[in-house]
């Protein structure tokens, strides 16, 4: 196996196994989620004391779940690396304190033939943005295989023709990765992040940047939702200034169901 090591171990979230189960098992222990079985998550992706309890309000709703879970597709947005398209890995599986994730090679091979799919390492060697989430998936799900895909540049309409191909049954969960507004006043990021949540819940395929970090994977997985039918459902919305920050830079998380 050829692993794509840790990179945001000891900064992000804790560096040895014990410490960051027992982080997140206290992080899922304090969320509160509704009964409802998730077709997909959005998740928060900043260092755990900053957005773990956000995140932790997402993955709270697997716990009913864990044993039929068999796939995670998971996206997330480029912060490291200039991107156009879809990047998937070339390894054959990622790395936590907490054991090694196989990648899923039969889905990378499913998606290869899109235009918009290419293999890019780099773009996932230094990558936070999918790397947090998976403590989350270790702790919480019994077994599965991992689909990560980085998302550059891309029409959400080339990201939902994705989604598609790869959607699946019950045995598939896809999570993408995205804070919303960042380095406002608590105040401001309060109003904005309202405003943004507000289109997440409508559906909406139109979020910019400066709304969610992560615009480019959500708002494909928003247009493939409302194609489907989808409801949407928001579990949390707070921002650094409520977690672990000072409020007068504060970054906005949110926590949405899809099913």
């Amino acid at each position: 196996m050829t692993v794509r090591d840790a990179a945001v171990a000891g900064s992000f979230y804790p560096e040895d196994a014990r410490q960051l189960r027992a982080q997140v098992e206290s992080l899922l222990r304090e969320a509160s989620a509704p009964a409802l079985r998730p077709k997909a998550l959005v998740a928060p992706h900043a260092g755990y004391s900053y957005s773990g309890p956000v995140a932790a309000s997402a993955y709270k709703c697997l716990q009913a779940e864990r044993a039929s879970i068999q796939r995670v597709v998971l996206l997330g947005p480029s912060h490291r690396v200039p991107l156009r398209g879809i990047a998937t890995p070339a390894c054959t599986g990622f790395q936590t304190p907490l054991g090694d994730i196989a990648v899923d090679a039969a889905a990378i091979d499913a998606v290869a033939d899109f235009e918009q799919v290419h293999s890019n390492p780099q773009a996932h060697a230094q990558e936070h943005s999918l790397e947090v989430q998976l403590p989350f998936l270790q702790v919480l799900l019994t077994q599965f295989e991992l689909l990560p895909l980085v998302v550059g540049q891309c029409p959400p309409a080339a990201v939902a023709e994705v989604l598609e191909r790869l959607w699946g049954g019950d045995e598939c969960l896809i999570v993408v990765s995205s804070d919303l507004s960042h380095y406002h006043t608590y105040s401001e990021a309060k109003h904005l992040d309202r405003h943004t949540t507000a289109m997440i819940e409508a559906l909406s395929d139109q979020l910019q940047g400066e709304q969610a970090c992560g615009c480019m994977p959500l708002n494909g997985l928003l247009l493939a939702a409302r194609r489907r039918r989808l409801q949407l459902r928001t579990l949390d919305l707070r921002n650094s200034g409520d977690t672990a920050g000072p409020r007068d830079r504060v970054v906005g998380y949110g926590a949405y169901a899809l099913y």
